[in-house]
């Protein structure tokens, strides 16, 4: 591929031949080489005998400096470098589905222990694709139009799209039938469309307009779904410390979010989660088609032993690929584990590069590339005219659980959600430990509106009495500690019942459980709804003259327990729990 270049309409034309240059420094991972003509900032670059893929970073005078991708080791002082006349790309296609990946899109599964030095991966896996026509030629189509469909890269319906720029009458059509990757499919005015195509990581695929959606992003998980729900587009940060449980939580969204592509990009983590990730990913039936849930996955894998700074491009690499889906007509989820180790790689890369250092150390454009960052997630409409989205998910790991450090407090400006990991709670083994005092949504009136389309209108005043009884829980919780539980009004006594009943009947959630891991919808409004109502008649019984201990001493075990004792979707099953509760309570007398 290094002879051929791609237009910003996707056309395919034979590249200027690049002059050749001449490492003059190497330091770390960054490189100086001797300015020949022909380069422009982002540019790629292979540089040494190896060919290792580089991108320019700055340019000043006669000297372009270069951050590699790959260990340096060896490179040395008038060895060549060969720019490549295009900025870091990734080749998008049907191959990325059920794959594993690095930090620059290539194919990790079967590479061995690591990757060749220079393999820059433009090239996708070397097989067919069963290509459908969906127009006929002569037609005229737009950009971003499907010419056909991939029948055969698995559960997820892959489109050829007319790239971004394109658009015309359709002069040639390939017919029905087995295609490589590289192949032209059709031509369409004067650019020829192919199966797969090259795309920058740093250039946001364009679209028709964003739109605001009304639909959520059902997670599975009730603490969210309930209290801190995320529109389709929008953003999440999930900050936490270590042991809080951020992987295993983001790994349950990935396992049960209802969307239809699942980019997970393993930024920095430890190898052994990440593997756990891919065999989990690989054991797990996707409950939508009965396959594998891989199938719909592309991981991008750069753990904390892979090169620093092919983390810092892990993250517009996961979020071009989701821009792909998306442009497709598909609600895509992006999870980013963790967007504080791309921080530190920028902070790493700035400091090589002796840019002025900020707060801590970070650059000073640390705010401006996590708001750029977050900004690509949205609800769209395609240039095809499909509706799409790619919401955001990001982890954040503040050290320390400092959650007044730069990148936390950066990302909390820019994201539409929170979910704070709380350690008291995670050590309290309460699980998902999201606190429900320190994270919000900004998407919840909108979703309000959606829900009651939806056909459950009582969704805005059940999660605003769960957040009340959850509140005064809290408020009760220093005076229980420095007075005692006997020693408060029998309301009172009722309202911190209500609080334990709320978070060990409703929020929490065991992961491990084949009933509790996902939760659907409906059930998580059946569980909400029985907790409130036989906390509504505890408040009866004692306003009623019946002593607050008579109704603390009552066993509310089966209740509690309906979480893990009913299936995922049984409302049904709760509600007969909730009434077999208040037929108990209905025996308690003064």
């Amino acid at each position: 591929m290094g002879a051929v270049t791609e237009s910003s309409g996707g056309s395919r034309r034979p590249a200027a031949r690049q002059p050749v240059s001449r490492i003059l420094r190497v330091t770390g991972p960054l490189v100086e080489m001797e300015y020949v003509g022909g380069v422009a900032m982002h540019d790629l670059v292979s540089i040494g005998p190896a060919a290792l893929p580089g991108e320019v970073v700055a340019i000043k005078e006669d000297v372009v400096t270069v951050q590699a991708y790959e260990y340096t080791g060896g490179l040395a002082p008038g060895q060549t470098a060969l720019p490549r006349g295009r900025p870091l790309s990734v080749r998008l296609g049907p191959h990325l589905l059920g794959g594993i990946f690095d930090g620059l899109l290539r194919p990790l599964a079967g590479a061995g222990e690591w990757l060749w030095p220079g393999e820059l991966g433009d090239a996708a896996e070397e097989r067919s694709w069963s290509f459908s026509p969906s127009v006929a030629e002569g037609e005229t189509v737009a950009e971003g139009q499907a010419l056909g469909e991939i029948r055969d890269a698995g559960p997820v319906r892959v489109k050829v799209l007319v790239p971004p720029g394109g658009g015309g009458r359709v002069r040639e059509l390939a017919a029905a039938g087995d295609r490589p990757d590289e192949a032209v499919v059709g031509v369409v005015g004067g650019t020829d469309v192919t199966i797969g195509a090259l795309w920058p990581v740093r250039r946001a695929r364009p679209v028709r307009e964003r739109v605001d959606t009304h639909r959520p992003l059902n997670t599975g998980q009730r603490v969210v779904d309930l209290l801190f729900p995320v529109a389709r587009g929008s953003t999440v940060a999930v900050p936490g410390g270590f042991g809080t449980g951020k992987t295993v939580l983001l790994q349950q969204i990935a396992k049960w979010c209802d969307a239809d592509v699942i980019v997970y990009v393993g930024c920095g983590e430890r190898g052994n989660e990440m593997a756990d990730v891919i065999r989990e990913l690989a054991e797990l039936q996707d409950p939508r088609t009965g396959g594998r849930l891989a199938d719909r996955t592309v991981t991008i894998a750069n753990t904390s032993n892979m090169p620093m700074m092919a983390r810092e491009a892990s993250v517009y690499t996961g979020m071009t690929v989701a821009e792909y889906f998306r442009d497709m007509g598909l609600d895509v989820v992006v999870i980013a584990d963790s967007t504080s180790r791309w921080a530190e790689a920028l902070r790493e890369f700035a400091s090589r590069t002796g840019a002025l250092p900020a707060e801590e150390g970070y650059p000073a454009g640390l705010a401006s590339a996590v708001a750029a960052f977050y900004e690509r997630a949205a609800a769209v409409t395609a240039l095809g005219g499909g509706r799409g989205s790619v919401t955001v998910i990001g982890a954040v790991s503040p050290p320390g659980g400092d959650m007044t450090e730069p990148v936390t407090a950066h990302t909390e400006r820019f994201v539409r959600c929170l979910w704070t990991l709380d350690r008291d709670l995670a050590y309290a083994r309460h699980y998902p430990a999201i606190s429900w005092a320190g994270s919000f949504s900004r998407d919840v009136p909108r979703l309000a509106a959606g829900y009651r389309a939806g056909g459950d209108p009582e969704w805005a005043r059940r999660r605003e009495r769960v957040g009340a009884v959850l509140a005064e829980a809290d408020r009760l919780a220093d005076l229980v500690d420095l007075i005692g539980i006997a020693a408060l009004p029998a309301r009172e006594r009722v309202s911190v019942l209500a609080g334990r009943l709320v978070r060990e009947g409703v929020l929490q959630q065991s992961a491990l459980s084949e009933q509790d891991a996902y939760c659907g919808p409906e059930k998580t409004a059946a569980l909400a709804d029985a907790v409130l109502t036989v906390a509504d008649r505890c408040r009866e019984l004692v306003d009623s003259g019946v002593p607050a201990a008579s109704v603390e001493e009552a066993d509310f075990g089966p209740l509690l327990r309906a979480r893990e004792d009913t299936g995922p979707h049984d409302a049904a099953g709760v509600a007969a729990r909730r009434d077999a509760m208040l037929a108990k309570l209905a025996e308690v007398r003064p």
